[in-house]
C-alpha cells in the first residue's frame, strides 16, 4: 500500500476535528473522500500533508512512518498536497510559479527543463500564458497551474483539497483530463477531497464517506455506480428512479 492512515486524530488547537480517520490508497489509483460541509475532509486532508499535527494514530507512506514528519520533509518524499483555494503565488507569472516548485524540491537546472517539457505536455493550455501573472488566470486556469506546480516535484502521491470549487464546466472537464493522463502516465496515485460527487466520479473508482470526523463507510463511486444512499447522505433528499 502507499500511503495508509489509521486512527488519525487531529485539529486546531484544543478543538479536535478528527476521531479516528483512516484510508488506503495505492499507486495509481484514484480515490475520494466525500462528505458536507464541515465534516473534517480539509482537516484530514492537511493532517495528511503535513500542515497539521496528528494527535493521535499513524501515517505511512510505502510502509514508513510519516506521522511526525512536517509538511516539507512529506513533500521530499513525495506527498504533493494543493490546497482548497490554490494559493498561487498572484505576483509571480506562470512559469516562475511552476519553477517555485521546481527549486522547492532542490532539482538541478538540466532536470528542471526535462520536467517543464514534460508537464507542458500535459497542460497544453497553460502554454500560452507562461509569462502572464498568475493573478490575471480565470479560477479554472489558477487550479491548473496549481496543479502544475505540485506535478513538477514528480510526487507519489498527490493530495487535492476540493478542486472543483468555483470552476466553470469546461475547465472542469480539462482538470479532469490532466488528472487521469497523469494518473495513467505516471503511476501517480491521488487523493481527491470532494464534495461534486460527479466530478470525483470521473476519476476515482472508490471513496469514503466522512461524517463528523469518521470515515462513516468506503463506497463505490465510477461513473457507473447508482448509489442512491450515497446522494441522500450527500445531499439530503434526491429525486426517486425515474424522475
Amino acid at each position: 500500500m502507499l500511503l495508509s492512515a489509521r486512527d488519525v486524530w487531529s485539529g486546531y488547537g484544543d478543538i479536535t476535528i478528527l476521531e479516528g480517520a483512516g484510508i488506503d490508497i495505492d499507486t495509481g489509483e484514484t480515490v475520494a473522500v466525500l462528505g458536507r460541509n464541515g465534516v473534517g475532509k480539509t482537516t484530514f486532508v492537511r493532517a495528511l500533508s503535513g500542515a497539521l499535527p496528528c494527535k493521535r494514530g499513524s501515517i505511512r507512506l510505502e510502509g514508513i512512518d510519516i506521522t511526525t514528519l512536517a509538511a516539507h520533509e512529506r513533500a521530499k518524499r513525495g506527498v504533493a498536497y494543493v490546497p482548497q483555494g490554490r494559493q498561487i503565488f498572484s505576483q509571480l507569472t506562470v512559469m516562475e510559479n511552476i519553477l517555485v516548485g521546481a527549486y522547492a524540491s532542490g532539482f538541478e537546472t538540466t532536470r528542471v527543463a526535462r520536467l517543464i517539457d514534460e508537464l507542458l505536455s500535459y497542460f497544453e493550455s497553460l502554454k500560452p500564458k507562461l509569462k502572464h501573472l498568475g493573478g490575471s488566470l480565470s479560477g479554472g486556469q489558477q487550479q491548473l497551474l496549481a496543479l502544475a506546480r505540485a506535478l513538477i516535484t514528480e510526487p507519489k502521491v498527490l493530495l487535492l483539497d476540493e478542486p472543483s470549487e468555483g470552476i466553470q464546466p469546461s475547465l472542469l472537464d480539462d482538470i479532469a483530463d490532466v488528472l487521469n493522463r497523469v494518473s495513467v502516465g505516471r503511476g501517480l496515485a491521488i487523493l481527491l477531497v470532494e464534495q461534486n460527487l460527479d466530478f470525483a466520479r470521473r476519476l476515482a473508482t472508490r471513496g469514503y464517506l466522512m461524517e463528523s470526523g469518521k470515515i462513516k463507510r468506503e463506497v463505490k463511486i465510477d461513473e457507473s455506480s447508482n448509489d442512491r444512499e450515497l446522494e441522500r447522505e450527500l445531499f439530503g433528499a434526491v429525486a426517486p428512479e425515474g424522475a
